[in-house]
């Protein structure tokens, strides 16, 4: 239950900010480059307080920085270069150009279908029945609702 609440606080949190994004990028007075560039700007300081203030916690492992080389890689490679900085990039480019209401269900779509497929494949996590009616069913509801204006 307690993770289910913190997906959609994260959720709400992503559609109201996308919502201030989206009518910044409208003004046509910051580009969708900038508006990350700003993002990432004002979220990195939080999310490094928030970083220590956990670990001051213990709830984060300790010791991170002396994890294996493929560990780190996995982290910088995977978090930090292809969705940290390429999933925002090409999703604030598509925020730009195209209504929020077809762009947010695409995109939000494909990173848990492709995780779900991708956790199947190469994780070795269970497909299940229910994990794949759900697949179909979440990406034939974004197909009609953005489908052709």
């Amino acid at each position: 239950m307690k993770a289910m609440i913190l997906a959609s606080l994260a959720g709400i949190f992503w559609g109201v900010g996308e919502i201030f994004t989206k009518s910044v990028l409208h003004t046509g007075k910051i580009g969708p480059v900038t508006a990350l560039a700003v993002r990432s700007s004002v979220a990195l300081p939080v999310l490094w307080l928030t970083w220590w203030f956990v670990s001051r916690r213990g709830l984060e492992p300790a010791g991170w920085a002396s994890a294996d080389a493929p560990t780190l890689a996995k982290l910088v490679i995977g978090s930090g270069l292809i969705a940290g900085a390429g999933g925002m990039i090409f999703f604030y480019l598509a925020l730009h150009a195209g209504d929020i209401s077809r762009i947010k269900p695409v995109a939000f779509t494909l990173a848990p279908t492709t995780a779900v497929l991708l956790g199947w494949l190469v994780l070795g996590e269970a497909m299940t029945v229910q994990k794949a009616v759900g697949i179909v069913l979440v990406v034939a509801g974004v197909i009609v609702l953005t489908g052709s204006k």
